[in-house]
C-alpha cells in the first residue's frame, strides 16, 4: 500500500471523529490491562530474597566486629 492509499485509509476512518468534538476517544486501539504488575512473582521473589539475605549479612557483619 503506497503512502497515499494510507493517507486516505486514514483520512476516512477519522473523518467521523470531526464532527464528535470533545466526545472522540483517546486512542483507536484496546485499552491495555493495567492490573498486570510488569515483573512477574518469580523475579519479585528472588529479588526480595536478594535483598532480605544482604540486609541479614550486613546485621551479621556488624554483630561479629567486622
Amino acid at each position: 500500500m503506497s503512502a497515499v492509499q494510507r493517507m486516505k485509509v486514514a483520512n476516512e476512518r477519522h473523518s467521523k471523529t470531526i464532527t464528535q468534538r470533545g466526545h472522540v476517544q483517546k486512542t483507536s486501539q484496546r485499552p491495555v490491562n493495567d492490573d498486570k504488575s510488569p515483573v512477574g512473582p518469580w523475579l519479585l521473589a528472588l529479588f526480595v530474597f536478594v535483598v532480605c539475605g544482604s540486609i541479614f549479612q550486613i546485621i551479621q557483619s556488624i554483630r561479629q566486629g567486622m
